[in-house]
C-alpha cells in the first residue's frame, strides 16, 4: 500500500504536511531538511521542484524557487540526490512542481525515478484533470504514484466530484483565491467554503493549504479536513538564525505544541 494511503488510515485529523523547495536555503540541504522535518513530527513532506515561473506561488515561494535554481538545482539533480532516502526517511514523500519541467524531463522517466526512489505522490497544479486522465493516469497508476489535485473556492460542485473519481490519495483543497503565502487567520467566506466541502462528504481526504502560518491557522484549517499543508512560513523559518536543525526544530515545536 501507499505510504499517503497508509498515513491517513492510521490518522485522519491534524495531518501535518510541510512544503519546501529543493535546493534552499542551501544547494546541499535537501536531505538534511527532509530528515529534520521528520525527527520533528512531521506526516507528510512536499519537495518543490524549483522552477523560474512559478504561477500558483507567493513572493516567498518565488524568492526560494529562484535562488534554488541559481545555486543548481534542478530536477535531474533532485532526483539524484533522494536516490537513498528511503534508507532513513519513512514517512509519505510527495513531489510538487510544474508540468513543464516534467514534460521536458520526460513523463515516463520522470515517474520511473520516482518509484525507484520511494516517492509516494506528486502534486503538479497545471496538469489539468482530463489530460491526466487521458494521457498520464495508467502510467502514475503502473508506477504507484499517487496524483494530488487541488480545489479553490470557485470550484463547482461537478468538478469537485470529478477531482474526488480521479484522486486516490487526499484532496488538496487552496483556502482562498490567492497565490501561497501566510495568513494571520481564515476571514468568514473561507470558512464557509470549509464547511461546504465539508458537507460533501467526500470518500477521500482533505488537507487544507495556503495561509497555514502558526498553530492556531492549522488547527483552525483542521477543523473542516484532516489536517493542513504549511509552506511559506516554513520557508521563512528556513532564513531565521541558528543551525538548519535549531531552525526547524524551533519551527516545528511552535506549529505542533
Amino acid at each position: 500500500m501507499n505510504r499517503i494511503n497508509e498515513l491517513f488510515q492510521s490518522k485522519n485529523k491534524n495531518i501535518l504536511s510541510v512544503y519546501f523547495t529543493a535546493g534552499y536555503p542551501e544547494a546541499e540541504t535537501t536531505v538534511e531538511i527532509i530528515k529534520e522535518l521528520e525527527a520533528n513530527g512531521a506526516d507528510m513532506i512536499e519537495i518543490g521542484i524549483p522552477f523560474s515561473d512559478p504561477l500558483a506561488d507567493g513572493p516567498v515561494i518565488q524568492q526560494s524557487s529562484q535562488q534554488a535554481l541559481a545555486q543548481g538545482m534542478s530536477l535531474k539533480k533532485l532526483l539524484s540526490e533522494l536516490t537513498s532516502i528511503r534508507q532513513n526517511v519513512k514517512i509519505p514523500l510527495l513531489l510538487m512542481g510544474y508540468f513543464n519541467v516534467i514534460l521536458h524531463f520526460g513523463v515516463e522517466n520522470f515517474c520511473k525515478a520516482l518509484e525507484k526512489i520511494g516517492i509516494d505522490g506528486v502534486i503538479i497544479p497545471d496538469l489539468p484533470l482530463e489530460v491526466y486522465e487521458n494521457s498520464y493516469a495508467k502510467l502514475f497508476q503502473k508506477h504507484g504514484i499517487i496524483p494530488v489535485f487541488l480545489i479553490t473556492p470557485g470550484t463547482d460542485e461537478t468538478r469537485i466530484r470529478k477531482t474526488e473519481t480521479l484522486s486516490k490519495g487526499f484532496i488538496y483543497m487552496v483556502s482562498s483565491a490567492s497565490t501561497t503565502g501566510t495568513k494571520s487567520g481564515f476571514d468568514h467566506s473561507s470558512i464557509d467554503y470549509f464547511k461546504r466541502i465539508a458537507g460533501m462528504s467526500l470518500k477521500v481526504p482533505v488537507l487544507t493549504g495556503f495561509g497555514i502560518s502558526n498553530k492556531s491557522t492549522f488547527e483552525q484549517a483542521s477543523q473542516y479536513s484532516s489536517g493542513a499543508i504549511v509552506g511559506s512560513a516554513f520557508i521563512k523559518a528556513l532564513d531565521k538564525p541558528g543551525s538548519l536543525s535549531e531552525r526547524i526544530q524551533g519551527f516545528m515545536r511552535q506549529l505542533r505544541n
